[in-house]
């Protein structure tokens, strides 16, 4: 009889351990080596400042390097769901790293959050596309932006060079609508790779169209080669990059021929020069301020920013989620995708974010500012 008794309690033991609550995995795919190492360097550092529990749940975060390669990207993002059980995954920081994940997330029903600025990697929305969630703002916001600040000043022909991949195609396809839209006319279209070493001939291209100025669709320190080769062969017309280059490498490897630089930018980039009654600012200031602390003034990336609200976007859809099911079950993956879809008016570092079933970025022009390379530093043009 004392035997029996002994085995059941075992047993009851045994079964309260197996319903206790397993801790929240956050899979993490960075492209930390690479072409795209100066986005995801800034990101790695962010994910190391994010909270360790959410909602009173320990969270652990398993990050890898995705060398900037799609292949590696693919195949981390299996291993982290297979491996280490992920309840979410976040990353990649490139663009078709990201598309290239939709497939294995969608398929075994984890929610993501990608690093990435294409809107080809939430929309059109589909059965796939409802399990992925992005932070950077869309191209097409961005181009806007552009856009509008070439025709208020008076800019009536643009050349265009951008990345021969996902980003660079996504880039082509928003701005040429919203040029359009502004009477501007594309003087030029030239393609170059994120490895490449030198775009001469595409740089000719684009002078003998002389257009009045030049947008440069690239991103990291891969996207200074362009302007940096049109610097040397004389190029005076204005230049615009997008917010793929918001970062401290780019300004390093871009040095005097990025100087004047117009593009768009999160507000977080310029977040001391906003004026307080900016509705990002604070907000914006809360990861400079704790970024710098961890890594010294000035450190601070527009990429890294991205990762602090993807972590954001998981501090106010967790506490939800943990309230139907268990972090390490298909229910809580399900109930977790259903809150991130619910977020209202989550403050970020760049822009404030509120979820549709439509719309899983969620930001609107709160979200964007005009800035330039003036002494090798960014500049908020009001």
């Amino acid at each position: 009889m004392k035997f029996k008794i002994q085995a059941l309690a075992a047993a009851a033991l045994a079964c309260a351990a197996s319903l206790s609550w397993a801790d929240l995995t956050v899979g993490v795919t960075l492209s930390t080596t690479g072409p795209a190492a100066s986005l995801g360097i800034p990101q790695k550092n962010t994910i190391a400042l994010m909270p360790k529990t959410i909602g009173g749940q320990k969270v652990n975060y398993v990050v890898l390097d995705d060398a900037s390669d799609t292949t590696t990207a693919v195949n981390n993002t299996r291993k982290l769901i297979a491996d280490n059980k992920a309840d979410v995954i976040v990353g990649s920081s490139v663009t078709p790293n990201s598309l290239a994940m939709i497939d294995v997330a969608a398929e075994a029903r984890v929610p993501m959050i990608s690093l990435a600025a294409s809107a080809r990697i939430i929309s059109p929305m589909d059965d796939k596309k409802k399990w992925v969630f992005k932070t950077p703002q869309n191209d097409d916001m961005m181009a806007q932006a552009i856009a509008e600040h070439m025709a208020a000043r008076g800019v009536k022909s643009v050349g265009f060079i951008g990345f021969s991949d996902a980003y660079g195609e996504g880039w082509y396809e928003v701005f040429s609508k919203a040029a359009a839209a502004k009477g501007i006319k594309l003087a030029a279209n030239e393609r170059y790779a994120r490895t490449d070493t030198s775009v001469t001939g595409q740089a000719l291209k684009l002078m003998s169209a002389n257009p009045e100025a030049v947008l440069i669709a690239g991103s990291g320190t891969p996207a200074a080669l362009p302007q940096k080769t049109l610097a040397e062969r004389g190029y005076k017309g204005k230049v615009y990059q997008t917010h793929g280059v918001a970062n401290a490498d780019f300004l390093r490897v871009g040095g005097k021929d990025v100087e004047g630089t117009i593009l768009p930018a999160g507000p977080m980039l310029v977040a001391e020069q906003l004026p307080d009654s900016n509705p990002v600012k604070k907000s914006a200031m809360a990861y400079v301020s704790a970024y710098e602390a961890a890594h010294g003034k000035g450190t601070t990336a527009a990429f890294g920013g991205h990762a602090w609200d993807a972590g954001l976007m998981l501090q106010a859809a967790v506490p939800e989620a943990l309230k139907k099911a268990q972090p390490g079950t298909p229910e809580f993956r399900a109930a977790l995708r259903d809150a991130l879809e619910q977020i209202k008016e989550v403050p970020g570092a760049h822009g404030v974010f509120s979820m549709t079933p439509t719309d899983h970025l969620g930001l609107d022009n709160r979200a964007r500012v005009m800035v330039t390379i003036q002494n090798g530093t960014w500049k908020y043009l009001p």
